[in-house]
């Protein structure tokens, strides 16, 4: 059922919109959707709402042609749903959203690159622990779409940072936001522990939201062994609901470290990262551990 138009402005798109998404309830459920719950008992238990609501809303946002849904049981028939490209073209808006929601609500409206310890998307990010990961392919500088997990390796370490200065230029303020600076050192440390890393059968991947081809480009510059993962389309800050932050009219990561297993469950989490080389080491010593 697909519930009437938010607004009777037919040219307005942001009114449209609302007439599709405007319940809280459906843009909740392409968060869940992103994240990789497409089952209607694990979207009804992570969203704590009743079995008429959430039938009602699904069969509003597949008339929408947001989520498709297919059968994977017969009698009774049961229904997988996924996130249509229609679908999934909403998620930088649910990452603005986050993100405005962690500046101006949960914090105290300042702009930063980084979080206190005690802070709500420090504790979101530190649940990730024991969750599975779902699969997502991402341009990378190996010239193609690649998982952002390394499932052929004991573990993947990936970390997510805000941009490097080559070869665009970062924005004015940038020193001034805090946790921003040190992406290039971090890439660097990282490069010069690769061998270390390989030599356990740990893989080593990071992200940004930058281009492809500037990652390319940083890539051949600073000689980088490593994959770097582009979240351009915020695929992967949709789906683990990452902090970001806006500069340069852009959303950027903030600085976090990853350790995933082969089974795509996250084993551990570095969030805040306050010293680069520390938490470098960090990823060596808990990643070698974890996969002994």
């Amino acid at each position: 059922m697909r519930r009437s138009t938010f607004s009777p402005e037919p040219d307005c798109a942001i009114a449209q919109s609302l007439g599709v998404i405007g319940d809280g309830w459906e843009l909740l459920i392409v968060r869940d959707l992103a994240r990789g719950l497409s089952r209607f008992d694990e979207l009804a238990g992570s969203l704590h709402i009743s079995r008429k609501v959430l039938t009602e809303r699904l069969n509003g946002l597949v008339d929408s042609q947001i989520v498709n849904k297919t059968a994977y049981q017969d009698r009774p028939t049961r229904y997988a749903y996924q996130l249509t490209p229609r679908g999934r073209a909403l998620l930088p808006v649910l990452v603005a959203l986050q993100d405005w929601g962690d500046r101006w609500l949960l914090g105290d409206g300042s702009l930063t690159g980084t979080n206190d310890a005690d802070e709500p998307p420090a504790q979101r990010l530190h649940e990730l622990v024991g969750q599975q990961i779902p699969r997502i392919a991402l341009p990378s500088t190996a010239g193609r779409t690649v998982d952002i997990l390394d499932v052929d390796s004991r573990a993947t370490v990936l970390f997510g940072y805000p941009a490097t200065g080559r070869p665009t230029p970062l924005p004015d303020g940038w020193e001034d936001i805090a946790g921003t600076t040190g992406c290039t050192l971090e890439n660097r440390l990282f490069a010069g522990r690769y061998g270390d890393f390989m030599d356990q059968g740990i893989a080593v991947r990071g992200v940004s939201t930058q281009r492809p081809d500037e990652q390319q480009a940083f890539a051949e510059v600073e000689d980088i062994p490593h994959l770097l993962l582009s979240d351009l389309e915020l695929e992967l800050a949709a789906a683990l609901r990452l902090p970001t932050f806006r500069a340069g009219g852009y959303e950027r990561l903030k600085r976090v470290v990853l350790i995933v297993g082969a089974d795509r469950v996250v084993q551990a989490v570095r969030y805040p990262v306050t010293d680069i080389a520390e938490a470098v080491d960090w990823a060596f010593r808990t990643a070698s551990f974890r996969t002994a």
